[in-house]
C-alpha cells in the first residue's frame, strides 16, 4: 500500500476497484477487525469469521452501486453485516425450531454443549443479554451500532437505511428498557 492509497477515502478506493479489483482489499485492511469484532459480540467467533468474509463479498459484489457521496463505507459495511447477522440468528432459530421438532441434533457439538457453556457466563453479562434479548431487532441493532462500534446516528440511519429521527427513536426506547432490566444502569 503506497502512502497516496493510506490517503485515500473508501469512497475513492470503492470507484478505483471498478478498474483496478485490488484496491477493494484496502477496505478490508481499514474495517475487517471492527466488523468481525461487531459480529463476534452478536453471534460468536467462530460464526463472525463467516459473517466477516460475507460482508466484503457482498461488499464487492455491489460496489458498482454504492454511493460516492458517502466518502466512509464503514456505515454501508455495518448494514451488510446486520443484516448477514439476522439472517444467520433466523437460521439458527430454524434449526433449533427442528431441533426441537425431530430430536436430531445436526451440529457437531450438541446444543446442550453449548447452553451449559452460555449458562457459566457471569451473571451481569446475563443480565445484559437478557436485556438485549428483550429488545426488538431493530432497537438492538441500532443500540449495538452506537454502544459497541460507536457509529453517529447518521452512520447508523445509513447503515440500516433508516431517517435519523428513527435512529434517535429506537436508541432512546432501547435504552429506557434496557435500564428497566439492569436497574437504571446505563447499558454500555
Amino acid at each position: 500500500m503506497t502512502v497516496e492509497t493510506a490517503e485515500l477515502d473508501d469512497a475513492e478506493l470503492i470507484r478505483r476497484s471498478a478498474d483496478d479489483p485490488e484496491q477493494f482489499a484496502l477496505l478490508f485492511d481499514r474495517y475487517a477487525r471492527q466488523i468481525h469484532l461487531y459480529a463476534a459480540r452478536r453471534i460468536g467467533t467462530q460464526a463472525a469469521d463467516d459473517i466477516v468474509a460475507e460482508t466484503f463479498l457482498a461488499a464487492f459484489r455491489r460496489r458498482g452501486s454504492y454511493d460516492p457521496s458517502y466518502r466512509l463505507a464503514r456505515p454501508w459495511l455495518y448494514g451488510i453485516a446486520t443484516t448477514l447477522v439476522a439472517r444467520h440468528r433466523r437460521q439458527e432459530e430454524r434449526m433449533l425450531r427442528a431441533l426441537a421438532r425431530t430430536g436430531v441434533d445436526p451440529l457437531p457439538e450438541p446444543v446442550a454443549d453449548v447452553v451449559v457453556d452460555r449458562v457459566a457466563a457471569g451473571d451481569r453479562e446475563r443480565e445484559l443479554a437478557g436485556a438485549l434479548a428483550s429488545l426488538s431487532r431493530g432497537d438492538r441493532d441500532v443500540l449495538l451500532l452506537v454502544a459497541w462500534e460507536e457509529l453517529s446516528y447518521e452512520e447508523v440511519a445509513q447503515a440500516l437505511g433508516i431517517p435519523v429521527g428513527t435512529v434517535r427513536s429506537r436508541l432512546h426506547r432501547a435504552r429506557r428498557k434496557a435500564r428497566a432490566v439492569l436497574g437504571d444502569e446505563e447499558p454500555e
